[in-house]
């Protein structure tokens, strides 16, 4: 395991993904705690048959993806831009599409065309599949969504009087997170909605790449406030003034 993590550059740190990958997307509800610089490395790299998994994909119902000219002309990045580029062919997360619809999202679009798969999973168990999943559980038996559409075809059984449904461990090939501050370990320091599922990714991952505003030295991060240690990290990027991506 290399001392230094640091990776130069975006496309650099997401260079070696393979089509058909599995990708955990950090964050929680909006671009502010997700990686988007990876995201759109990723869309540039030209990769199919991709699944991503993360909590909220549909973040922007808009159809432009990309560029943020100027702060009174954002444009979001979500994980639609992989359906709009047709380089993902299934999300696995709780919330798929924005509040509206209208215009549809692209992964509606997409799913309603019949190009990609939309798998909705509760968020209390989505993240606890992703931990599970770090943690080397299989599986465990949960009470949400005994009833629903959600227990179709998963074994049931009955614990202290009450029903609860077997759900899978779910790993990722690939963890992009944002953090605030790495140390060039890969200890990582996080802020606000960063941290919501970015510490479980990173262990439930094969390959772990951290979007982070500043990288310091060992030693650098109050032990007290290092969100993911560094064993779980095995690149880290620094956003720069002047990269390509918003």
């Amino acid at each position: 395991m290399p001392d230094n993590k640091t990776i130069d550059n975006f496309k650099d740190a997401v260079a070696d993904i393979p089509n058909g990958a599995s990708i955990m997307i950090g964050g929680f509800g909006g671009a502010g705690g997700q990686p988007t610089r990876l995201m759109l490395a990723l869309r540039d790299l030209g990769v199919n048959d991709l699944t991503i998994i993360g909590n909220v994909a549909g973040i922007s119902a808009t159809t432009h993806y990309g560029w943020r000219e100027g702060p009174d002309d954002p444009k979001p990045v979500d994980q639609g831009m992989f359906f709009a580029s047709n380089q993902a062919s299934k999300i696995i997360c709780s919330f798929p599409v924005p509040g509206t619809t209208n215009p549809l999202s692209e992964i509606e679009k997409a799913w309603r065309d019949g190009k990609a798969e939309v798998e909705i999973v509760p968020q209390g168990t989505l993240i606890e599949q992703i931990r599970a999943a770090g943690a080397g559980i299989p599986a465990f038996y949960t009470p949400t969504g005994v009833g629903t559409s959600v227990a179709e075809g998963k074994e049931i059984r009955e614990f202290q009087g009450r029903t609860y449904l077997l759900e899978q461990a779910l790993p990722g090939d690939y963890a992009f997170i944002r953090a605030q501050k790495a140390d060039t370990h890969g200890n990582l320091q996080y802020v606000g909605t960063s941290r919501a599922f970015g510490p479980a990714m990173a262990t439930a991952a094969k390959i772990t790449i951290a979007e982070v505003d500043e990288i310091v030295e060992p030693g650098g991060i109050d032990a007290e406030r290092v969100g993911t240690l560094g064993a779980y990290v095995d690149r880290i990027v620094q956003r720069k003034a002047g990269d390509p991506y918003p």
